[in-house]
């Protein structure tokens, strides 16, 4: 690993200072932050081209490996689209919650269901690093605070631009719309497809995974649950 991909001990210090625990959302505003986000978050534009780099001459390495001639014409962009390309895919890792919400919480008398559903969601499977692809439908029910309604799907975005496992990801934004807006409740549903299960393994395309995290009055209450399941039908 480069010196620069490495933290510093002062470095060190401060990510154990800024994290709190039983907390989803850090100080500076970083949720579930993996190992290298701070660092690949605040490095400059030349370690960026240097990461980058890094990326396209693994890819050209795997495409060697797996019997092709990395230098045919083909090819010969192909490391670096890739590289650009998972870059992008899990920019979720550089995202803050703040940067996110940027201060689009209000107080508002509401205490009625606020649902946006099927929103589309793109992923990585952290196990076999193909896609998993799917939609998410996000409700809560107010205690006196909403979000503006599209950074409902933009949480869901930053967590689902990452390495992640369908279940994770949707406990992921249940809790932090839990600490954010601190509602009588949150419901998240995620129904996705897994390349990992279509093109390898039981190769089995067509079948969908459905996961959900109930939290505060849709775990606690019957009604309110299925009033949710019943409007995501629809």
């Amino acid at each position: 690993m480069d010196d620069h991909l490495t933290p510093s001990p002062s470095q060190s210090s401060a990510i154990s200072t800024i994290s709190r625990q039983g907390s989803p959302v850090d100080i500076d505003g970083l949720s579930w932050p993996s190992k290298g986000a701070r660092i690949r978050r605040d490095e400059s534009a030349e370690e960026r081209e240097e990461r980058t780099k890094k990326i396209a001459d693994a890819v050209k390495t795997i495409l060697s490996c797996i019997g092709e001639d990395p230098e045919r014409e083909g090819l010969l962009k192909t490391p670096d689209r890739y590289a650009k390309a998972l870059m992008f895919f899990t920019k979720g890792y550089e995202q803050s919650i703040r940067e996110v919400i940027n201060d689009a919480v209000f107080e508002e008398d509401h205490d009625e269901m606020v649902l946006v559903k099927d929103v589309d969601v793109f992923s990585l499977c952290e196990h076999h690093m193909v896609p998993f692809t799917g939609k998410i439908s996000i409700g809560y029910i107010p205690n006196r605070r909403v979000v503006g309604l599209s950074k409902l799907a933009r949480i869901a975005e930053m967590f689902t631009r990452r390495l992640q496992v369908q279940e994770r990801v949707t406990k992921q934004i249940a809790t932090s719309l839990m600490e954010i807006l601190q509602p009588q409740g949150v419901a998240v549903v995620m129904e996705a497809s897994h390349l990992c299960m279509c093109m390898r393994g039981v190769q089995k395309p067509g079948s969908a995974t459905v996961t959900s995290c109930m939290m505060g009055c849709f775990r606690s209450n019957p009604k309110t649950r299925e009033e949710f399941l019943t409007l995501i039908r629809r």
